[in-house]
């Protein structure tokens, strides 16, 4: 499926002193971004945020179609832009993108809104509320009637903290995502969605989103979409089956699971790898609607903490399963775990990832701190054998691939505070090979 990126953080903007210019900052760099192998882009939410407090993010979306053109919400006076940039840097963005063979997925908000115009009386709870939106853009605006509670039912309890939830089931509310939606792909460039917050509407909402046809320059696309379900994989799976039961055009789901799987591999002492063999997660349970991630914009403290040590591992391993993987901004660029040209980065397991990790996943070994398992090979992609160790010193172990009488070059490793260069090995004619994988690291091969 490719490789995805995540194209921002919590405050990018501030923190690379690239305030109201990240769109700019981004399509500077879309060639090394391709050359490495990415294949799509997540873009932070591009409509206009409330702006409470100071510029924000865009999760608190007053105006959809305010992507940078007008002053309403300005923190600045007289600023049209969003944090990130006006709409004709979006569009050069996304043209830019497209000549470099990427895909642009847009983070859509379509559980809450802030920053409204007035407050108005809600006649079914008898108190005014924020809830007359009248934006500068003068489309998709918004009265009581399109929040809970409303004159129609819907299960939603009505605020998203401070923020009041819309009511999907007011046919103007559903009219304006849908159209929303079909705006963002034909007029300005988008290939697909992520959808945030799935758990506050019903997953008929994304199936409508999916099962229109969307036509850009006169041919039709096909989009790609994406929900942030953070929950159990019990309950994701309810959510996929929601969404994707009798659905042409199938949507994935952020793999949760395997993440917090990952972050006790990375960050807990004494985690049994055994644990990478289980069930209980997208990757394997339902591989082709997994997007596996190592760590987003979500998981910044209070308790939702981002992996702190030897993140190399997760990468590691979400690049040479299935999935589809999702690298995080902030580990590639502002934590240098990219490390272009070197076989220990996430530029080089990207590359690998698209050039080797195809067909079916086989594991060959594991115990409580060794793992192995190979990839057996689809079309261009020749397959790959992957070993991690979690122990305190490297560790040799003979195992059988699939990949008889073949020598396997080193592609990518790590090793954990020290200076390692694996050798070849050849198997025998039933596939047999001795691989050393450096402690606390990995080794990946392939032919």
């Amino acid at each position: 499926m490719g490789v995805l990126l995540q194209a921002f953080y919590w405050d990018c903007p501030r923190e690379e002193r690239r305030e109201y210019g990240w769109w700019n900052h981004l399509a500077g760099k879309l060639p090394e971004l391709a050359r490495a192998g990415f294949t799509a882009l997540w873009l932070p939410p591009a409509g206009k945020g409330a702006n409470i407090g100071g510029v924000s993010m865009g999760y608190d979306v007053y105006d959809y179609y305010d992507l940078g053109e007008y002053d309403q919400k300005a923190v600045v006076p007289g600023e049209t832009r969003t944090w990130f940039g006006s709409r004709q840097e979006l569009q050069v963005l996304i043209r830019t993108a497209h000549d470099h063979n990427l895909s642009v997925y847009a983070d859509l908000i379509l559980n809450h809104n802030n920053g409204a115009d007035a407050a108005e009386p809600n006649p079914i709870t008898g108190r005014e509320w924020w809830t007359r939106f009248t934006p500068q853009s003068g489309t998709f605006t918004r009265d009581w009637t399109c929040f809970n509670p409303s004159p129609y039912p819907d299960s939603d309890p009505g605020v998203f903290g401070t923020m009041p939830d819309l009511c999907h089931t007011n046919p103007r509310v559903m009219t304006g995502i849908l159209n929303h939606a079909k705006w963002l792909v034909e007029t300005i460039g988008f290939d697909g969605f992520r959808y945030d917050f799935v758990k506050g509407f019903g997953g008929w909402i994304v199936r409508a989103l999916h099962d229109r046809t969307y036509k850009r320059d006169g041919r039709e696309v096909a989009v790609y979409g994406v929900g942030e379900c953070w929950a159990g994989d019990g309950y994701i799976d309810s959510w996929l089956d929601s969404v994707n039961r009798w659905a042409a055009n199938r949507v994935g789901a952020f793999d949760f699971p395997l993440r917090y799987r990952l972050k006790e591999l990375c960050d807990s002492p004494g985690f049994s790898l055994r644990r990478l063999a289980d069930g209980g997660v997208l990757m394997k349970d339902r591989p082709f609607e997994a997007v596996t991630f190592v760590d987003n914009h979500d998981f910044r403290g209070d308790g939702n903490d981002e992996i702190v040590n030897d993140k190399m591992l997760a990468y590691a391993y979400i690049l040479t399963h299935e999935g589809y993987p999702c690298v995080y901004w902030k580990d590639y660029y502002r934590y240098g775990l990219a490390e272009p040209g070197e076989p220990s980065g996430i530029e080089r397991l990207v590359q690998l990832h698209e050039s080797h990790a195809g067909g079916a996943t086989h594991i060959l070994y594991v115990d409580d701190v060794f793992y192995a398992m190979e990839r057996t090979g689809a079309g261009d992609q020749p397959g790959l054998v992957f070993a991690l160790n979690n122990a305190g010193d490297a560790i040799r172990q003979r195992l059988r691939t699939g990949f008889p009488v073949r020598q396997l070059r080193p592609l990518a490793w790590r090793a954990k505070d020290a200076i390692w260069n694996p050798p070849p090995v050849v198997t025998d004619n039933d596939g047999w090979c001795e691989i050393e994988a450096p402690r606390r690291g990995y080794v990946v091969y392939g032919g």
